[in-house]
């Protein structure tokens, strides 16, 4: 417990240090949202969330990003468990923003680097307030921002998923936008695994194929829901059955 208890520590005091870099990231959203600020301004949190992973002694490996659209899309994962977000944030390989719970928006400096890569803070309990969260997901994915939905609501703590909701997926049908699955096993072993001790782990993401609206415009949103979850799963069941990881080069 010692051991995850400094890993905590860590974490805050790189948060707090990223504090120059918010300053500097502030400014550049105020001058432009181009791809080139873009990327400028998810260089902070990128950097943060590599190097607490890093700071677990936990490898990382990512497949599929040749796959990744240039454009702004909707990624939609499974979730495991906290430290899903890290890695995404860390490793996908491309800027995004997240549908985030009301309450991470009292977390100071982190509330601000999210308000920045266009997070969206929803309150599920307040109806209205959840319609307008959404639509202003819509508006951030037409603006060229690519957004992240764990479908599941919550954390599944374990390698099986649990039944995917599909109104999120209306971020996409809504903007128009790829949407591209992301299939993520092993975070869950990190935290949730032992009741909070942090311990090391092998996360694989692996970027599926993209589908584009031409090809779910036609489809029920439950229907579509159901097709990713599947999409996700066997390709979690199929890398645990070959141990492809193991063969590839982790990311550090």
């Amino acid at each position: 417990m010692v051991r995850s208890f400094k890993i905590y520590i860590y974490a805050i005091f790189i948060v707090i240090g990223s504090g120059f870099k918010l300053r500097r990231s502030k400014k550049l959203a105020s001058q432009s949202s181009n791809q080139l600020n873009k990327e400028k301004i998810f260089a902070g949190p990128k950097m943060v969330s590599q190097k607490v992973i890093q700071k677990t002694k936990s490898d990382v490996h990512v497949y599929g990003q040749e796959k990744l659209p240039d454009e702004a899309v909707l990624f939609v994962a499974n979730h495991q468990g906290l430290f899903d977000i890290l890695a995404l944030i860390g490793y996908l390989g491309k800027p995004i923003g997240f549908i985030a719970k009301k309450e991470t928006k009292k977390l100071p400096i982190v509330s601000t680097w999210m308000e920045l890569i266009h997070c969206v803070f929803i309150d599920r309990s307040d109806r209205r307030q959840a319609v307008k969260a959404i639509n202003q997901g819509i508006t951030h994915l037409k603006s060229g921002h690519s957004i992240v939905v764990f479908p599941e609501g919550t954390r599944s703590r374990g390698s099986n998923l649990n039944e995917f909701k599909s109104g999120s997926l209306r971020l996409a049908t809504k903007a128009k936008v790829p949407i591209v699955p992301v299939a993520i096993n092993g975070t869950y072993q990190m935290m949730e695994e032992d009741k909070g001790k942090i311990k090391p782990s092998t996360i694989t993401m692996t970027i599926t194929e993209p589908i584009y609206p031409s090809h779910y415009q036609d489809i029920k949103h439950g229907e579509l829901a159901a097709s990713i979850q599947t999409t996700i799963e066997e390709t979690i069941r199929s890398q645990a059955n070959t141990g492809e990881y193991e063969v590839k080069e982790a990311i550090h």
